[in-house]
């Protein structure tokens, strides 16, 4: 019988790539940043809280890596655009988004402080788009040099289905999905891999700033019989996709924690 030969076409070792990874101050952020700089790539720390961001660094460093702290706000373009600016002067051109920064308040409608659904249309929402403003045109410069570039960003099961009380966190995860499938007809022909990413209940601190007593029963009780998902398997999922090579996109990903049935 004749052997059966494969083809290795994943590659972890990310040398030479220039990653930015929003919302890197905690949970997927921190854990993904953690993952590619271990696999060798460079990566540019955003997120509001800079305390955390260079306790993050300092740790990549200790073990070898390259980390730049850039304390940003997704709901300030001009914050977004000087982050960029920063990465681009001290490495050059990103090649790999990680556009990660979100806000899940659920809440009664009708009932909700304004502040609460505001804010998650703005982070979650137009957050999103101001990532996308200031880092694709390095992204576009990164894949005309020949290089991967990766834009991937972070939805929700939740943009897929229905739960009570979520209605405007899911609204705006429903948004940043269908944007990056519209964005793969702009992108795609320039030679960038756009993917989105739709977890289930993960173990992150979204969690902790929870208001509304109906949501923080509901999560209670499935932590009984549900084992969430860690912020460290969203990160192996976007380590397997930049580890693909540059023909191949993968371009949705659903992940769920195996006993959550919806």
């Amino acid at each position: 019988m004749a052997a059966i030969t494969t083809r290795n076409t994943l590659s972890q070792d990310l040398n030479g790539r220039i990653a930015v990874i929003t919302g890197a101050s905690s949970g997927m952020g921190r854990a993904t940043a953690l993952l590619l700089a271990a696999r060798g790539a460079r990566v540019a720390l955003l997120a509001r809280r800079l305390g955390a961001l260079e306790e993050l660094a300092a740790e990549i460093r200790a073990a070898g890596g390259q980390a730049l702290a850039i304390a940003t706000d997704v709901t300030n373009q001009s914050s977004l655009d000087a982050a960029a600016a920063t990465v681009q002067r001290t490495w050059g051109n990103v090649d790999l988004v990680f556009n990660n920064a979100g806000l899940m308040l659920p809440g009664a409608i009708g009932q909700q402080p304004q502040r609460e659904w505001e804010s998650q249309i703005d982070i979650n929402v137009a957050g999103a788009m101001r990532v996308v403003q200031a880092f694709v045109p390095q992204l576009e410069a990164a894949a005309k040099e020949g290089r991967p570039a990766d834009l991937i960003n972070t939805s929700s099961i939740a943009a897929q289905n229905l739960f009570g009380y979520f209605a405007v966190y899911s609204a705006t995860k429903a948004f940043v999905s269908h944007l990056s499938r519209t964005l793969r007809i702009e992108l795609g022909p320039k030679n960038i891999r756009v993917s989105v990413i739709e977890p289930g209940i993960t173990e992150t601190e979204l969690q902790s700033h929870f208001t509304f007593q109906g949501a923080i029963d509901w999560l209670a009780s499935a932590a009984q019989t549900i084992e969430f998902l860690k912020a460290e398997d969203v990160a192996e999922t976007v380590g397997f996709i930049v580890a693909l090579p540059k023909h191949a996109n993968i371009q949705q990903v659903v992940i769920m924690p195996t006993k959550e049935g919806m």
